[in-house]
């Protein structure tokens, strides 16, 4: 089954009496078994549009459609949506069995097929050693993994996660990126990932849409928007680091990834700058070069220039991506 979002427009009227438009004109699509991450900065549009799919904001405009069935104007409680928010929302009063279990239970499953389903989902998210605890007892990423268990004890036609691994530790959010796969994979359905950490969008999505301004800049397979950006925008959004913007002759926009630029003597390159910091990253070093403009380097410990030194930066030229100067568009 799948979801489309078509033509979507929403407007807010913020404080002091302007209108913001958070949705402008979303064309978006998740296929079935498909896992579509939405990733782009605060402010982008990425929680109003889930929760538009879900039918917690009405459109200004467009449609929601789930398979064959337009869903805009059905009330969320009938659109067969599952949804994780980046806080877990367990109900307090309730044990952990209790909070995995209660849709079915509200939906008239018999109780010995609840509590047996409860057991299986929890063991596949390893939170059956805490089925008899209350929420207020868990850790941030046992109460996700709580969510994830309520959400994957049936089989929506959609299932929907706004930044659920944003109040998680690093080391849990690597694990959890695979129990999210491991989920998404066991169900079968759409889902639709939201967050700010491209990071994670890269690692995770089938497909990665881009927003930024309420509107989708580029939606594609992670090594296709890392290696053919269609905007500037989108240049500085996804990789390990921003993409390398530098002004060139005939209105062109001279991109280059900072893990693509060799750093050689004082003339030796397309560019020459000052070294204004080196900054430790592991096995690698992140070394910033004031030039014309700065540009960042990334490039493993060695020969690696001091603070204040003169150097040259150069890139080969397979490794350029052309933008326009005044649309930012590819050329």
């Amino acid at each position: 089954m799948s979801l489309r979002v078509e033509a979507a427009r929403k407007g807010f009227r913020a404080y002091g009496g302007a209108h913001v438009v958070a949705l402008d004109g979303i064309d978006l699509e998740a296929a079935d078994g498909e896992l579509l991450v939405i990733v782009g900065p605060s402010g982008s549009g990425k929680s109003t549009l889930l929760r538009a799919i879900a039918g917690l904001e009405t459109l200004d405009e467009g449609r929601v459609v789930i398979g064959e069935r337009d869903v805009t104007d059905v009330p969320a409680a009938r659109r067969d949506v599952a949804m994780v928010f980046q806080e877990a929302a367990l109900f307090p009063h309730l044990g952990v069995a209790a909070n995995i279990g209660i849709g079915e239970r509200a939906r008239g499953a018999k109780r010995r097929d609840v509590e047996a389903r409860v057991r299986e989902v929890a063991r596949s998210l390893d939170v059956e050693h805490l089925l008899q605890r209350m929420p207020g007892e868990l850790s941030g990423g046992e109460r996700q993994r709580v969510a994830l268990a309520r959400v994957m004890i049936r089989v929506p036609a959609v299932c929907l996660l706004d930044e659920p691994l944003a109040s998680v530790d690093a080391e849990l959010r690597l694990r959890m990126r695979g129990e999210i796969r491991a989920v998404q994979r066991s169900l079968g359905v759409p889902m639709v990932h939201v967050t700010h950490d491209q990071l994670e969008a890269m690692a995770m999505g089938d497909r990665v849409a881009v927003m930024d301004h309420g509107r989708v800049l580029q939606c594609d397979t992670p090594a296709a928007l890392y290696e053919q950006p269609a905007t500037t925008a989108v240049a500085r959004i996804v990789g390990p680091l921003p993409m390398n913007l530098l002004p060139a002759a005939d209105g062109v926009v001279v991109g280059v990834r900072p893990e693509r630029v060799r750093v050689g003597k004082d003339g030796d390159g397309k560019r020459t700058g000052t070294v204004t910091a080196v900054e430790p990253a592991g096995e690698e070093c992140l070394i910033r070069v004031q030039a014309d403009e700065e540009l960042l380097v990334r490039m493993p410990w060695g020969e690696v220039p001091k603070v204040g030194e003169q150097v040259g930066v150069a890139w080969r030229a397979e490794d350029e991506h052309h933008f326009d100067a005044v649309t930012g568009r590819r050329r």
